[in-house]
């Protein structure tokens, strides 16, 4: 039974060794034909791979050929160009040789022939001082002759037949110049007289007479009291800041604005009128509607200025003085209002200087720029023909423009036929009956000043003639003049208008100081 176990035993492990081994060759035989397959697609891998790199050659070789063939055709191209090129520039050298060889056989016959002309002249200018020299010889024996026979010298001939021709001529002579001088004297008188009648009947202007009171219009007499305010507040700071007298009288339902300088009084009159409308009348209010007028106003004259021109057909102008001529409403000399009076200048001077031949737009703009200087000199110190012209040159307007602001006024004599027609059209728009009134102008010019005596001090920031010019405001800067000095200063002035002002009666020199501490709540 052991015998058979051990028997079964072996049997058993012999099998699995032969099994072991058996299983062994089987798997190297697997192997051996996975690598064959495996060697295989690494042969075909590799035949493609050298088919790609020939290919990648070939293709490699066609582009270097294209390259090759496009460069040798470029190559081809660029040396035909350059055989052409030093083909026409050696035809340009050759051709410039021969103009060159032309021009210098050219100036080598001009130079043969001017030296052969040389030689001519130089003969000639001998043979010319030989006669001449002959000719004085005669002319001195003749001379002398003449002399002999005559009994005197050539110069003392000369002089007596020059006296006699002198005498026997001057009475001539000054019968012809009176005659051609009353001609000249009558024909100047008709054709001025013409000029003149044609300018006037062909343009008649408005006649704006300048007056210094305004008349401000109240819906009801219990506006007088709210213009007035508590305790005067309104009124004061109604003529501090507009620098005008505000009457309130008896007169009902009005209110009047009195001051010498129109521009002032129109802003006053206007701001008057928007607080009455708007029914808040108070300093703070009265300094806001101050502002905006002004800025109004400002726009106003500017629009006008502008409108002026165009009408007139002047050209193009400096907005500084389109603004000045606009503001020329707001000027009046001797009581003729300073616009109308400038474009009536304007319109005579355009039509005369037609007349006469000259530039018609050169005179009108020199017309509407002649009293030019009267919109400064309330503001700047000098007389206007001095201001005027200033301003007229820093703007480079025409020295014709220039000469007529002179010499309107005989400060240079005058230029030109447009300078002549302005001066004439001043004088004619002057001397018009009514037109004028001298006693406006000299109290403009007092109360003038008076203002600029005050606003000569220091410290002064601003000073206004009120009340008929019985009265000067001077406003002074609190920071820089206190109480005591503000005393002292008021005699100053009131001394020195006695000294230099003419004036009937007595002016009140009123000094204000004011101080005001701002703050707001946030």
């Amino acid at each position: 039974m052991l015998t058979d176990i051990l028997l079964g035993g072996s049997i058993a492990a012999v099998s699995g060794v032969i099994g072991f081994f058996i299983s062994k060759k089987i798997t190297n035989a697997n192997f051996d034909v996975y690598i064959d397959q495996a060697k295989a697609k690494a042969s075909v891998i590799e035949n493609e791979a050298e088919m790609l790199l020939q290919k990648s050659n070939l293709k490699s070789q066609e582009i270097e050929l294209e390259a090759i063939k496009h460069y040798e055709s470029a190559k081809e191209r660029a040396k035909a160009n350059l055989h052409e090129r030093e083909d026409e520039v050696i035809r340009k050298e050759q051709s410039f040789k021969r103009y060159k060889q032309n021009e210098e056989k050219r100036l080598q016959e001009e130079s043969t022939i001017l030296k052969t002309k040389k030689i001519d002249l130089e003969r000639n200018e001998k043979s010319l001082n030989s006669l001449k020299r002959k000719y004085e010889i005669k002319l001195d024996e003749a001379l002398h002759n003449m002399e002999h026979c005559a009994g005197m010298t050539q110069e003392e001939a000369k002089r007596v037949l020059l006296e006699k021709i002198e005498e026997k001529s001057r009475s001539e002579i000054s019968h012809i110049v009176r005659r051609y001088e009353n001609e000249a004297k009558q024909q100047a008188k008709k054709k001025a007289n013409y000029i003149l009648a044609q300018a006037t009947s062909r343009y008649a202007g408005e006649f704006a007479s300048e007056r210094l009171t305004n008349l401000v219009q109240l819906d009801n007499d219990e506006l007088k009291g709210r213009i007035i305010g508590k305790e005067g507040r309104n009124i004061k700071a109604l003529e501090t800041l507009l620098g005008v007298d505000i009457i309130i009288d008896d007169t009902p339902n009005a209110i009047m604005v009195s001051s010498f300088n129109l521009y002032r009084r129109a802003i006053a009159t206007k701001t008057l009128q928007l607080l009455i409308e708007d029914g808040r009348i108070q300093p703070a209010r009265i300094e806001e509607i101050y502002e905006k007028v002004c800025e109004e106003f400002e726009t106003a004259i500017l629009n006008e200025g502008e409108e002026l021109i165009a009408d007139l057909n002047i050209g193009v102008m400096h907005p500084e003085l389109v603004k000045l001529i606009g503001k020329l409403r707001y000027r009046a000399s001797y009581g003729q209002n300073a616009l109308a009076h400038t474009l009536e200048v304007a319109h005579l001077a355009g039509i005369m200087a037609a007349e006469m031949g000259g530039d018609p737009v050169l005179a009108k703009r020199a017309g509407l720029l002649h009293d030019i200087g009267k919109a400064l000199t309330h503001d700047s110190e000098g007389n206007h023909v001095d201001l005027g012209a200033d301003i007229c040159s820093r703007y480079n307007e025409n020295s014709v423009v220039i000469n007529a602001i002179y010499a309107h006024h005989g400060h240079e004599e005058m230029n030109s036929i447009e300078c002549g027609a302005v001066c004439a059209a001043d004088a004619l728009s002057a001397a018009r009956p009514g037109a004028r009134r001298e006693v406006l102008e000299s109290f403009l010019k007092r109360v003038t000043e008076i203002e600029e005596i005050a606003t000569g001090q220091i410290g002064v920031k601003q000073a206004y003639a009120i009340n008929a010019g019985r009265e000067v405001r001077v406003i002074v800067n609190a920071t820089l003049i206190n109480d005591d000095e503000s005393i002292l200063m008021a005699r100053e002035i009131a001394k020195e208008i006695e000294e230099q002002v003419q004036y009937p009666g007595e002016i009140k020199v009123n000094v204000i100081r004011e101080s005001r501490a701002v703050e707001y709540a946030k």
